[in-house]
C-alpha cells in the first residue's frame, strides 16, 4: 500500500505512554495521528469509532490498559491490580459486540495476576511487553488469514466485501482484505467491489480507500447493488470480517452482512468469514445470545448530509450489526485453517 504504507493502524507513541492511531472519523478527507493517554479519552476513541474493527478494537485495549497502567501510581501489588481490573472494566464498556475488546482486556489483567513479583513497576513493563506481543501476534495471523483466503481468488474474479475489515480495521493485511492484498501481492488479476456499508460508511470511505490505494481494481457499490451484482454474473466469491462468532458458527458483523449473505446463499456463490480464533466466543452457544449495539439516530437521518434528510422525531432502528446464520457460511478461516460449514 502507498499512503498507507508507512502508518500503524495502532501503536505506541513515544516514550509508550500514550496510544497513537489513526483518526478514522476523519478518512478519506484526512490522515491524522493521534496520540491518546487519558482514559476518556481512550473510551472514546472506541465508542466514537476513531478506532474501529475487531482485531484493531483489540490491540488498542491491549495498549490502552499497559498506558493507562503508568498512570495508576505507586501502590503494593494488591491495589495496583484492583485499580487496573477498574480500568479494563471501564474500557471493555465501551462497545458490546466486538469479542477482541474483552479478550485482549482478559489477556492483559491474566498476565498481570500471573507476575510472581511484587515489583509493580517490572509488572507495567510486562503489561507493555504483552501488549507488543498480542500486537505482533494478530500481524502474524493476518497473513495467515491472507494466504489461506488467497488460495481460493483465481484470474477474472469478481471479489465482494463488506464494511471494512482491511488494514484500518485491523494492522497489515486486515482479515477479509487479506485474502485480496495477498492475492495481489501474488499477481492474481481480479476484481474488487466494495458495499458501501450504511450508515457510517465504512465500505466507502475505508475499504474503498485502501484498497485503491494499494493499486487492486477496486469498484464502490450502494449496498442494495450487491444483488445485482450476484445476478449478473460479476461475483465469485465473498469475503466479511466478524465481530464475533459464537460456538455454533452463527456470526456477528457490520449490519448487512446477513443480507448478503442470503443472497449468496441464492446465487450459489461462496461466502467466507475471515477472523482470528480470538473472535470465536466459546462461551456463545448460538448467535441469538451475542449482544447486538444499538447506536445513535443521527447516523442515520443527518451524518454525511448537509442538512437533515429524515423528519423530526421520526424513529430510528439502527444496529451496528446483525446475525449471519451459520447455514448460510460457507467457511470460516482463521490463522489456523479453513473450516468449512454444512449449509
Amino acid at each position: 500500500m502507498k499512503a498507507f504504507d508507512s502508518i500503524d493502524t495502532v501503536a505506541f507513541a513515544e516514550g509508550n505512554t500514550a496510544v497513537r492511531i489513526i483518526d478514522q472519523t476523519l478518512l478519506p478527507g484526512e490522515v491524522k495521528l493521534i496520540d491518546i493517554s487519558k482514559r476518556e479519552e481512550l473510551y472514546e476513541a472506541i465508542k466514537k469509532l476513531r478506532v474501529r474493527g475487531a482485531p484493531a478494537i483489540g490491540v488498542f485495549a491491549a495498549m490502552a490498559l499497559s498506558v493507562l497502567s503508568r498512570s495508576i501510581g505507586e501502590k503494593d501489588k494488591d491495589a495496583f491490580l484492583l485499580e487496573l481490573q477498574k480500568e479494563a472494566d471501564y474500557l471493555n464498556s465501551s462497545r458490546p459486540t466486538a469479542v477482541n475488546l474483552s479478550w485482549a482486556l482478559s489477556e492483559m489483567m491474566k498476565e498481570a495476576k500471573a507476575s510472581e513479583t511484587d515489583d509493580v513497576s517490572a509488572i507495567i513493563e510486562h503489561l507493555y511487553e504483552h501488549a507488543v506481543k498480542i500486537r505482533d501476534d494478530e500481524e502474524v495471523i493476518e497473513k495467515k488469514i491472507g494466504e489461506l483466503g488467497a488460495s481460493l481468488i483465481k484470474d477474472g474474479y469478481g471479489v465482494l466485501t463488506h464494511c471494512n475489515a482491511g488494514r484500518l480495521a485491523c494492522l497489515k493485511y486486515g482479515t477479509a482484505t487479506a485474502p485480496m492484498y495477498i492475492a495481489h501481492e501474488n499477481g492474481v488479476n481480479f476484481r474488487a467491489y466494495c458495499d458501501e456499508t450504511r450508515p457510517l460508511l465504512q465500505g466507502a470511505r475505508l475499504t474503498a480507500l485502501e484498497l485503491s490505494d494499494a493499486g487492486i481494481d477496486t469498484t464502490l457499490n450502494c449496498d442494495n447493488m450487491s444483488s445485482s451484482l450476484m445476478k449478473s454474473g460479476k461475483i465469485d466469491i465473498i469475503f466479511v470480517g466478524a465481530d464475533r462468532i459464537a460456538a455454533n458458527y452463527d456470526t456477528a458483523n457490520k449490519i448487512g452482512t446477513s443480507l448478503l449473505a442470503i443472497a449468496a446463499k441464492h446465487y450459489g456463490i461462496p461466502f467466507y468469514v475471515c477472523a482470528p480464533t480470538s473472535t470465536i466466543d466459546e462461551s456463545i452457544k448460538t448467535g441469538a445470545d451475542i449482544p447486538i449495539e444499538e447506536r445513535e439516530p443521527s447516523e442515520v437521518t443527518e451524518m454525511w448530509y448537509e442538512k437533515r434528510m429524515a423528519p423530526e422525531n421520526i424513529k430510528v432502528y439502527n444496529p451496528a450489526f446483525d446475525v449471519t446464520d451459520h447455514s448460510l457460511i460457507t467457511g470460516v478461516i482463521t490463522e489456523n485453517g479453513i473450516h468449512y460449514l454444512k449449509g
